[in-house]
């Protein structure tokens, strides 16, 4: 458990969302929540301390509600605020949108409220989960106060400021800060002490905001009606509270500056009294501006930076007094973008204040002020940019709604800069850390900063580089320490010290990138130190020589291997870099170290403590390496391992780019004809990750030919091919091969891995069910021979799925090319199984709606695709709206399309009675009429028309061509989780199935928000421990299945691939073929369940959750109704009950309750049995 807000030290090393939790949660009684990625750790956190019983500053412990969404949440934040509650809420991004109708009521109410956000870019072109303020502008005209925190330590202080203030001046106020870099940043603060708070928030101004709730004792009517002749009067009424809330936010600023010695204003300058240019700037990026700004100002520059705090209301008056008489030229920068206005909002309203203030007399003269973007989407914003702007401001004519960071080769927008200033104090000690996700190196990186910031005196700060794949994608750990503050928002781009726990990572990043003379390497190498040497890339060796590198080794991989933690290296290298460092004495850190483990495993059993324990007493087995002098001659130029390699000019020259975390270089024209945000299909096939440790071997003679491993495989990294007796001869000696077996004798079949691709689970081999397993896993290093087979034998060999009926069963569809491949996803990834299965069977005549969540991210996250083509070029066609509105989205792909092609179908109806068509054209249209809606038999007669049609001048004939991609039907897909499909997407997915339009909604249910972190949706079973529901969920799961039953026209079924692969490929078969609306619900275990065995059996966990009776298979077929038969099938057997309690009990989720609430967990766990056992009799009466 996180510690507890009160009676803690008043130094600590905390984000920024912790940072702001602690203060809301104890002026609050109720958080109503609802995760958003970057927010969600807010109201984690929230929910964790109300579980604990952690009081509020009066004494009360907080009620946590999770609602259904962002709107729901805000409605009962309103709700709440009527009853009289001191009321608060995170949210970010979309999320905040969806708040902006209560927003508007709660601020024309008048009402007290603090909505805290981790503000986030926008989803437009792309969604992005990354920091900037389009989120927050977006609301400005609500009529609530906005204001803005630039660090850690802010967030904290002006979290109080917020909550004062609303409560002094009834304006409800936003307080924010950015997404990411503040939110996510770990930094040492100074906490805000109980008697602080009980000065700053008085109970007098409680007992106020409760007078003005709605009470039967007193009652009266809010939320009338108002006609024209009266809403105007009442709408200028609050112009006071406004005008005064500006003098109430200075005067709580000045009483806690008072109080801790931390002043603030709302508008705050800095740098030189008679500055000639200032930077105006909101959020982190004040930082890097102030810290810029003292740089130069001592070389002599007259630079300044205005840094606005209270953004709305606007503090015009205080702005113009700020800005020294001396300024010519003002650059303001906004971190948003709003195409077709004038400029961005900051910039409008800077320019509005000093035009004024020259208008009235205030000032003698308007300087040139322009406007500029950065940081969008987390964009890095660092001191050569905050220069750059500033000799932008020095020329004649600075440049005009420009932006900085980027290089904008279309428009012009941007300006140049210093990549390289680097003014940072030489006293800072900096480390970067490159890991793999998943492999825990992130999480040892907050422990070490942890340890140093509150075991010495040192300040700390810490900030974690992540793609957007799930476990298994690229991260990159930010570490300084000092002894003088640290205010430097920005990445470390010249370390003293870099650890690369990837091996593979020496050949695709330029990971020695800016280290210091003298500066320290640590390798986690599966090597000794001669074979280290063989495997160290020429510009690693140079780099190691021109800058005499203390270069050290330590195989990780193996100790871990050997301990029994896996991939999981992070506690040795952690132990290891304090060994190097020695930044405390090593024993203090081994004992720290410890300590942490404890309190990060202590739910996860003993074993688990004790194998880290381990790790850390094996981190010192390092070994350092002598450089070699004559490594200076080889070549300096860093080169990934693509950089030779065959493949589209868009993959060389954009994925590659972006792969090697080289996407800040990427120019604008880049993405000239993708304005749109579309992407090519396929480029997740030229990634080639190499993320795995382990690789199944195929043995030959042992397998059976059932091709389940290939099924089951979520990265469709294993795949069976077959071989004419003339392809085989071919074939490389080197492709392992045997004879075919049933209908496939006459052929050489092979299972074939691509070791690049492989992620490494073990499902393949853990599901095999020869007698003798055909696969076995091995060391990566020993596999790597196979790739050149793979890609042989899929460039030239390819998929016959003509020879046998695909969909007859696993085996035959297993030779049928996944259209879903090399995906993001997490190893061992519950999910992906069953979309790729989709895709084989109907991904040629695709339409893929999908809401957001984990499916989209690893389903599309730039510039990775792994929907692909088949050999015709037919494909799924992938699209993402919001979260919200998946269904509907869904639904109207379905009927936009199917609008089209009734047009089309009317053409070629009006065609046929044309006198100049021909004989040929008219039969060609008469068979296809009738069978327009069968896939195989239209795109048979389509081939055979369009040749015939192409090149026409008749009027119809040219629109039927014109029309060609409708000829054949879609099958319209939904895909997404249960936190869509139950929650907040629940009203339109009914709708949906309700409408009786014929679209197939794909669930994945993991029973909880897994790509937001691991929060409780309405699809958590009864006891289950998640975010939200840290003390265990107290109520039963929702059976959606049953819910669209109801309607009695649905398709429904409940699968889990692992128990039963035949029923889930009968229960896709039935969905598809049925002409109506279809739901399946398919059981995916995820990596926020902590599976005690391991991701690499979680089909095995899908087995035993049926045996078990935790979950349960069935089908539901109307269509069964109409031949007089009962539409419920029961695939489940009986289930064996005694099984149940030890199911769940080998998940952390479940099994961490007896160790945090025994006596709760002991109550409900008795209730998610008989819960599963109600489910199952209900079942069992529906299949009688």
């Amino acid at each position: 458990m996180t510690a507890a807000p009160t009676r803690v030290p008043t130094r600590v090393t905390i984000d920024g969302n912790e940072a702001t939790a602690r203060v809301a949660y104890r002026l609050s009684e109720l958080c109503s929540i609802y995760p958003i990625t970057p927010s969600s750790t807010m109201a984690e956190l929230a929910d964790e301390w109300s579980s604990h019983g952690v009081p509020n500053l009066w004494g009360s412990v907080p009620a946590v509600v999770e609602m259904q969404s962002e709107g729901g949440a805000a409605g009962a934040l309103h709700g709440a605020l009527q009853g009289g509650a001191l009321s608060t809420t995170f949210t970010a991004s979309q999320g905040l949108l969806l708040m902006i109708p209560n927003m508007y009521k709660i601020a024309g109410e008048l009402t007290s409220t603090v909505i805290h956000v981790a503000a986030r870019s926008l989803a437009a072109q792309g969604l992005s989960i990354f920091g900037d303020h389009q989120d927050v502008m977006a609301v400005r005209q609500t009529g609530f106060a906005l204001l803005s925190s630039g660090s850690v330590q802010e967030a904290h202080d002006l979290t109080l400021v917020a909550h004062a203030s609303t409560l002094r001046s009834r304006v409800p106020f936003l307080h924010f800060f950015d997404g990411f870099r503040t939110s996510h940043e770990l930094s040492t603060v100074e906490l805000i002490d109980d008697e602080v708070l009980r000065a700053v928030v008085p109970e007098e101004l409680v007992r106020e905001h409760r007078l003005r709730s709605l009470s039967p004792e007193r009652p009266f009517v809010r939320g009338t009606a108002q006609n024209p002749d009266v809403y105007f009067q009442a709408r200028e009424t609050v112009n006071p509270f406004y005008t005064a809330t500006p003098g109430i936010v200075a005067d709580v600023m000045a009483q806690l500056g008072a109080l801790t010695g931390r002043h603030y204003d709302l508008v705050e300058y800095a740098g030189a009294p008679d500055a000639d240019r200032v930077i105006v700037v909101m959020g982190s990026g004040g930082q890097t501006a102030d810290e810029t700004v003292r740089h130069l100002t001592a070389r002599g520059e007259k630079v300044g930076v205005l840094r606005i705090r209270l953004y709305r209301p606007f503090p015009a008056e205080q702005l113009v007094a700020a800005l020294p008489e001396s300024v010519r030229a003002v650059a303001v920068l906004d971190r948003t973008k709003e195409p077709g206005s004038g400029g961005e909002p900051l910039y409008l309203d800077v320019v509005a204040a000093l035009a004024e203030a020259v208008a009235t007399g205030q000032r003698a003269r308007l300087p040139r002020i322009v406007g500029g973007r950065y940081g969008l989407s987390s964009k890095e914003f660092t001191p050569g940019m905050v220069a750059g702007v500033f000799a932008a401001l020095a020329r004649p004519e600075p440049p005009h709604r420009f932006t900085v960071g980027i290089t904008d080769d279309v428009s012009g927008t941007s300006i140049d800069y210093d990549a390289g200033l680097d003014i940072e104090d030489d006293d800072t000690v900096r480390a970067v850390f490159y890991g793999i996700g998943s492999d825990g190196t992130v999480g040892a990186n907050k422990n070490t900063i942890k340890i140093i910031g509150e075991t010495t005196p040192k300040y700390c700060q810490a900030y974690f580089q992540y793609d957007s794949k799930k476990s298994g994608g690229f991260t990159c750990s930010h570490l300084r320490f000092g002894d003088k503050p640290i205010n430097s928002p920005y990445l470390v781009t010249t370390p003293d010290f870099i650890a690369c726990h990837v091996p593979n990572y020496l050949r695709k990043y330029d990971i020695l990138k800016g280290i210091k003379k003298g500066g320290t390497f640590l390798l986690n190498s599966l090597w000794d130190t001669e074979e280290t040497k063989k495997h160290l890339p020429d510009f690693v060796k140079r780099t190691l020589a021109e800058k005499n590198i203390n270069f050290y080794i330590i195989n990780a991989t193996k100790i871990a291997d050997e301990i029994g933690l896996g991939g999981h290296t992070n506690t040795i290298l952690q132990s290891a870099f304090f060994r190097i460092a020695n930044v405390i004495p090593y024993d203090q850190a081994v004992k720290e170290m410890k300590d942490a483990i404890v309190k990060s495993y202590g739910k996860k059993g003993e074993n688990i403590v004790k194998m880290n324990f381990a790790a850390v007493d094996r981190g010192g087995e390092i070994e350092k390496i002598e450089t070699d002098p004559q490594w200076k001659s080889c070549s300096g130029k860093f080169e990934a391992d693509t950089h030779n390699r065959l493949a589209p000019e868009w993959v060389k020259h954009v994925a590659d780019v972006v792969n090697a975390q080289n996407g800040d270089d990427l120019p604008v024209s880049v993405f000239k004809g993708y304005e749109d945000g579309t992407m090519p299909a396929g480029t997740a096939a030229f990634e080639k990750r190499g993320i795995a440790v382990f690789i199944p071997e195929w043995n030959a003679e042992n397998c059976i030919q059932c091709n389940q491993c290939a099924y089951v495989c979520p990265h469709a990294a294993i795949r069976p091919f077959v071989m004419t007796e003339e392809e085989a001869a071919k074939a490389p000696e080197s492709v392992k091969r045997t004879a075919g077996n049933g209908p496939l004798k006459g052929y050489q079949f092979t299972i074939q891995v691509s070791p690049l691709d492989c992620a490494g689970c073990g499902n393949c081999a853990d599901i095999c069910p020869a007698k003798t397993k055909a696969l076995t896993m091995k060391f990566a290093e020993t596999q790597m021979a196979e790739q050149p087979n793979f890609d042989y034998l899929h460039a030239n060999i390819g998929y016959k799925d003509t020879i046998v009926p695909k969909a007859q069963n696993v085996k035959n569809l297993g030779l049928t090319q996944p259209l879903f491949e090399f995906s993001g996803a997490c190893a061992g990834c519950g999910e992906t199984p069953y979309v790729k299965a989709v895709t084989q069977l109907f991904g040629d005549h695709m339409m893929i709606a999908n809401a957001t969540g984990c499916s989209s991210i690893y389903g599309a996250s730039f510039p990775s695709s792994p929907y692909c083509k088949d050999r015709n070029g037919r494909g799924p066609a992938w699209a993402n709206s919001l979260f919200e509105d998946n269904a509907e989205y869904g639904f109207g792909m379905r009927i936009g399309a199917e609008q089209v092609r009734e047009k089309l179908a009317n053409l070629i109806i009006a065609a046929q009675k044309k006198d100049n068509v021909s004989d040929d054209l008219k039969a060609l249209f008469e068979a296809y009429l009738p069978v327009r809606n069968n896939f195989e038999q239209a795109v048979a007669l389509a081939d055979k028309m369009i040749p015939l049609l192409e090149g026409s001048k008749n009027q119809p004939l040219r629109e039927i061509y014109e029309l060609r991609g409708f000829l054949t039907p879609r099958s319209q897909w939904i895909i997404g989780g249960d936190g869509w499909a139950y929650d907040i997407g629940y009203g339109g997915l009914d709708h949906v199935l309700a409408s009786g339009e014929n679209v197939n909604v794909l669930v994945l249910d993991t029973e909880v928000y897994s790509n937001t972190g691991g929060q409780s949706s309405k699809s958590t079973p009864t006891g289950a421990v998640a975010k939200f529901a840290s003390s265990g969920k107290k109520i039963r799961k929702k059976d959606l299945g049953m819910m669209a039953i109801s309607y009695g026209y649905v398709y429904v079924a409940q699968v889990a691939m692992g128990a039963n692969q035949n029923q889930l490929l009968k229960a896709l078969k039935e969905a598809e073929a049925y002409d109506g609306p279809s739901l399946i619900i398919a059981y995916s275990p995820c990596i926020n369940h902590g599976l005690s065995r391991g991701m690499g059996q979680s089909q095995l966990e899908e087995k035993l959750a049926v045996e078990s009776g935790y979950w349960q298979l069935y089908r539901y077929n109307p269509t069964l109704t109409d031949e007089g038969k009962n539409p419920f099938t029961l695939d489940s057997k009986e289930p064996d009950w005694s099984k149940f309690q030890e199911f769940i009990r080998g998940e952390v989720r479940y099994s961490s309750l007896l160790k945090t609430f025994p006596e709760q967990a002991a109550e409900l766990f008795v209730l998610t049995e008989q819960h599963a056992k109600t489910r199952y009799e209900n079942y069992k009466r529906l299949a009688q």
